[in-house]
């Protein structure tokens, strides 16, 4: 396996990202011109855009994100690993190569957002305005939710957007330090 930049690779590379997508997050990508569009924008000036491809020449993953508060911080999205390469060490691998990039352009934090909008912890499906600290503290992941993934590879959570995605499905921020303090 490699990991190579997404950026002025051909079609095939492209489709199979947007694959990805649809694979993984059809409610959010449910046809390929709108997963194609959002693999486009990851290929932006300014932006990371890698993909994880298997000897076989297939992307099984891939990583994005863009620059903000003046590329001191850098949103990840998305992260995305093939089905069957999941829970295989792909995504790990993904999220380390990005953190060196983003170190090396001088960024110092990581934030990533990862919804639940499938009640898959203990914050969903509540409304966690009630006693929001406590349950946030206590949250616990109750249906195999990434936010479990995200800790292990060094993510606090920083925060949540409640209801984001309608009364209670939260987004679940999280975020890493992994460039020096200037």
């Amino acid at each position: 396996m490699k990991i190579i930049d997404l950026l002025n690779t051909d079609n095939k590379y492209i489709n199979e990202a947007a694959q990805l997508l649809i694979d993984n997050f059809h409610d959010s990508w449910n046809t390929m011109d709108s997963a194609i569009e959002e693999v486009m924008e990851s290929m932006e000036e300014d932006k990371i855009s890698r993909i994880a491809v298997n000897h076989n020449d297939e992307v099984i993953g891939w990583i994005g994100g863009m620059p903000q508060y003046d590329g001191n911080v850098w949103e990840m999205h998305p992260l995305v690993v093939r089905k069957d390469f999941q829970s295989k060490g792909i995504g790990k691998l993904l999220v380390e190569d990005f953190e060196n990039k983003v170190s090396e352009k001088g960024g110092v934090t990581i934030l990533l957002g990862t919804d639940d909008e499938n009640n898959r912890t203990s914050i969903g499906g509540i409304d966690i305005y009630d006693n929001y600290l406590e349950n946030i503290e206590n949250m616990k992941n109750i249906g195999k939710h990434p936010f479990e993934f995200y800790k292990k590879q060094g993510y606090i959570v920083v925060g949540t957007i409640p209801d984001a995605n309608g009364f209670g499905k939260p987004d679940i921020l999280m975020a890493k330090r992994v460039g020096k303090m200037k």
